[in-house]
């Protein structure tokens, strides 16, 4: 066992390799074959990911100089400095197990979805599992971007091949924004490396070292920018975003349930990994900016949803609002934000990966997914009526889901912080908006009469598509009624952050004075 808790972190990511491999080797005939060895990898990746949990504060696997978890260290190109180093925190190993779970969910959600080419399709989605869990796992730069460059391979085939009537457009389109966002990523790493020489004397490409250094003021703004074009793609932040609705609207289901869980929080976890424990002046020099991008793609995200007629158009576009709050609360940069930030990562990816599973079943037995063409679909699809619901008011931050969490959170950081309670009174429109255009996508398809003689042979929910959905109603109530049990693990992490980022924060907190005492009775 604990030969295995040492290795978790490389068993976790390389599993799906293993599942790979095994389906390359089968013969495409096999389609049974080939859908059972995918699923049964992916389930096991999930389950080889569950230790990271509960052996997350077993002092034995943590290193003491860093406090991060299950570090594994080997060298690789001694020549240039690179070492193959793998290692966890509270922030990366939750996204870790929200991957190995989403990744199991969409492939288990392409069960009748996915009939041609079944055997390419399925090897490129458990490459890209491998390839997302990298990017989370990698404390070397230069490993970190190996992984970065090859999940962008399979997400391009899979929606390329698999895609809807604009699946080449919208692949392309896809590859060369991200393409350009990891050129002048990789350009920025090279500045600190050789910064890094010019200091130290010796070649290293590793994150934590440089996160120890400090770098001057001036390499922080123009690195900062590189970072922020690349990360900004990614989230996507206004106006970088214009690759996204296509990508959504065009890859199967299960491409997008894992580009909205995973791949956009990529952008989200570089800033919080890279840009502000990096480069503090930066983060605090361009802070107003970053704020005004966010509250225009909170406010554009959501105005813009409203105004679709596609459902799968409709949450693509409510992903740009969402986004919006996570970086609010990423450079708001206070414990309860930055936390809420971090946590609404989490939540985004449950309640919008559920989303799209929930246009893509309606898809998968009508073939259309315009709002105009359903209503009254709760009469006949009672369970999925439900789900739907549930998801919907997740997504909105009703109390008690996981939602609300997230957003509170992040909203009381941002009016704590000083001199931003503008910013956050603007993001409550953020939410009324929200709320507006998932209610209308809701009311319009699952309540009025069943008109269409089309929608009135739908079949409910079958057991597998109610499995896809279990898990992630489990965590949204699990978030929504008892966060502590994830923000605990946020804690250290985020107290880093925030002393690199606001210095003097923690201090200025301990000299504020307690509020007066109320007595019981007053007149």
């Amino acid at each position: 066992m604990d030969l295995f808790m040492k290795n978790i972190l490389n068993i976790v990511c390389y599993l799906p390799l293993v599942g790979m491999v095994a389906i390359m080797f089968t013969r495409k005939e096999k389609e049974d074959a080939i859908r059972w060895i995918a699923n049964v990898t992916a389930f096991l990746g999930f389950l080889v990911s569950v230790p990271l949990i509960t052996r997350f504060n077993d002092a034995r696997y943590i290193d003491p100089s860093t406090g991060f978890r299950f570090v594994f260290e080997r060298p690789w190109i001694g020549l240039i400095g690179a070492e193959y180093k793998f290692g966890i925190d509270g922030i990366s190993m939750l996204l870790v197990l929200l991957t190995t779970l989403l990744g199991f969910i969409a492939i288990l959600s392409s069960w009748t979805a996915i009939t041609e080419r079944m055997k390419e399709y399925y090897a490129f989605m458990l490459l890209l599992q491998t390839g997302m869990l990298g990017v989370f796992m990698a404390l070397d730069f230069l490993v970190f971007y190996v992984f970065w460059e090859v999940m962008l391979v399979p997400m391009y085939f899979l929606i390329g091949v698999w895609g809807g009537p604009r699946k080449l457009y919208a692949a392309i389109k896809f590859f060369l924004y991200t393409l350009a966002g990891s050129v002048l990523m990789l350009v920025g790493i090279l500045a600190l490396y050789f910064h890094y020489h010019s200091v130290t004397g010796t070649y290293s490409f590793d994150i934590l070292e440089y996160t120890k250094l400090g770098f001057p003021a001036n390499l922080q703004y123009w690195v900062f920018i590189a970072f922020f074009i690349s990360f900004a793609i990614k989230v996507p932040m206004f106006p970088f975003h214009t690759w996204l609705p296509d990508a959504h609207v065009e890859a199967p289901t299960a491409g997008s349930v894992i580009l909205a869980g995973i791949l956009l929080k990529m952008g989200t976890y570089g800033f919080v990994r890279f840009s502000l424990p990096m480069f503090p002046e930066a983060s605090m020099h361009f802070l107003k900016p970053m704020l005004v991008l966010s509250l225009i793609g909170i406010i554009y995200g959501a105005l813009v949803a409203m105004m679709q007629k596609d459902m799968k158009s409709l949450v693509a576009y409510s992903s740009v609002s969402h986004l919006g709050f996570v970086m609010l609360g990423v450079f708001a940069a206070t414990p309860v934000a930055l936390q809420g930030g971090v946590l609404q990562m989490i939540n985004h990816g449950i309640s919008t990966g559920a989303l799209f599973m929930i246009v893509g079943i309606i898809y998968e037995r009508r073939h259309t997914r315009m709002v105009a063409d359903f209503g009254g679909l709760s009469h006949i699809m009672p369970v999925y009526a439900t789900v739907f619901m549930i998801m919907t008011l997740s997504s909105i931050g009703m109390p008690g889901l996981n939602g609300f969490i997230g957003e509170f959170f992040i909203l009381q950081g941002t009016f704590a912080a000083p001199n931003l309670w503008p910013y956050a009174a603007v993001a409550v429109l953020g939410i009324v908006l929200g709320a507006a255009y998932m209610l209308w996508l809701y009311q319009r398809v699952m309540f009025g009469k069943l008109e269409n003689p089309a929608n009135k042979v739908l079949a409910d929910l079958n057991l597998r598509e109610l499995a896809t959905f279990v898990p992630l109603i489990i965590l949204a109530f699990w978030i929504g009624l008892y966060p502590s049990y994830f923000t605990q693990y946020l804690d250290d992490p985020v107290k880093a952050i925030v002393e690199k980022v606001r210095p003097d924060y923690y201090s200025v907190q301990a000299q504020a004075p307690a509020p007066p005492r109320q007595h019981a009775l007053t007149k």
